[in-house]
């Protein structure tokens, strides 16, 4: 039996979410029809569209459906800003690649840094923007070392500034709250994916008032945000993922972090040299733990542990087989060399205890084997 701990990366599909995803696929189901079908599958994108709502505290009416998270920072970039751009060096390659491409065709582009554990200051964010800042963004929650930023303070800040604020909270909704109306930003994006729905669905909420310019035009599917014949069966898995992302949060929080806490201890008493990459303390996703070992290419932890049964990442899923060091890991400051070292697990729904102490078994050996080879 594999262990898999990349639920960052992706979780896996929860069984409800197949279960009511199956009753979409082969009977024709096309939202935009006016026939008894295309009722039926219209019910079931709305009911779907207030899950996703309800997950982030938010009207059903500004939920935009897109084709996941990725397509959502697009538009929010994209479709929300029209001028310069503030974002910061830890974001997702989704956001980062958008802004540089944005940059080359003449948008003024800031990007802030972050401290040794991935913290975003909020007083640098704002400070770099000025008249021309059309668009701020800064993810909710970094998927990579855990660190959770201040995007409440940017967006209070802001707020009297005409500068629209994007958070992308892929990676936090199902593991930390996350409420619209609290964080006080203009553009939020989702993926279904990340929560145990499936691959190839998103959501970017739209804050009513909010212009947006769509990045696929057509049809008047999503209000005119997004035009395209909906993905019925993706949207309600996703429904559903949110439905139970939302009503299992704190317990599945809970038992995260005790996961979490359970390795991290393990891997200080039986492996000498291992660091923690992200914060030990404060906010940050209770499921995800990055580690370093000195002298330990992360890449060959990663392979050794694969063969041994166990799924874990060297960072995002985004820049799997990239020569490149992790881009969040150089933003904190590290090396070269120890920015490829790190090793991240994610744990989610299916993690065991059991499971966290098979790792702690397997993991001492394979580090003195990756270090022998090194030294050889």
């Amino acid at each position: 039996m594999r262990i898999y701990l990349d639920h960052n990366a992706t979780a896996p599909l929860r069984a409800e979410v197949r279960s009511a995803m199956l009753a979409f696929l082969g009977p024709p189901a096309n939202p935009s029809s006016a026939h008894r079908e295309g009722a039926h599958a219209r019910a079931a994108v709305e009911e779907a569209r207030a899950e996703v709502a309800r997950l982030i505290g938010t009207a059903p009416a500004e939920i935009v459906f897109t084709s996941g998270a990725t397509e959502a920072n697009n538009l929010a970039l994209r479709g929300g800003g029209r001028g310069g751009i503030v974002t910061t060096t830890i974001e997702h390659a989704s956001v980062l690649e958008t802004a540089r491409a944005l940059a080359d065709d003449g948008v003024r582009l800031v990007v802030a840094g972050v401290d040794s554990e991935g913290r975003i200051d909020p007083v640098e964010v704002t400070a770099a923007c000025d008249a021309g800042t059309a668009l701020v963004s800064v993810g909710l929650a970094n998927g990579e070392v855990g660190s959770v930023a201040p995007v409440a303070t940017i967006a209070a800040a802001l707020r009297d500034r005409g500068v629209l604020v994007h958070t992308d909270a892929a990676q936090a909704a199902g593991r930390v709250p996350v409420d619209v109306r609290g964080l006080g930003v203009d553009l939020l994006s989702l993926s279904a994916h990340k929560m145990g729905g499936p691959p190839g669905i998103g959501a970017l909420w739209v804050r009513r008032g909010v212009p947006l310019r769509p990045l696929l035009t057509g049809g008047p599917q999503e209000r005119d945000r997004r035009a395209g014949t909906e993905n019925v069966a993706a949207i309600v898995g996703f429904g559903v993922a949110a439905r139970l992302a939302r009503t299992e949060l704190a317990a599945a929080a809970a038992a995260a972090g005790d996961l979490v806490e359970r390795l991290w201890r393990g891997l200080e008493s039986r492996v000498p040299g291992v660091s923690r990459n992200g914060p030990a303390a404060g906010p940050r996703l209770p499921n995800t733990l990055n580690v370093s070992f000195a002298g330990c290419a992360g890449e060959s932890l990663l392979v050794l542990l694969d063969l041994a049964g166990v799924a874990v990442s060297v960072g995002s899923a985004c820049a799997a087989g990239a020569a490149e060091p992790s881009h969040v890991l150089r933003a904190m400051g590290r090396s070269v060399e120890a920015a490829r070292a790190g090793l991240r697990f994610s744990v989610g729904a299916g993690t065991s205890a059991a499971d966290i102490d098979r790792v702690l078994e397997l993991l001492p050996p394979l580090v003195a084997q990756v270090r022998a080879g090194a030294a050889a």
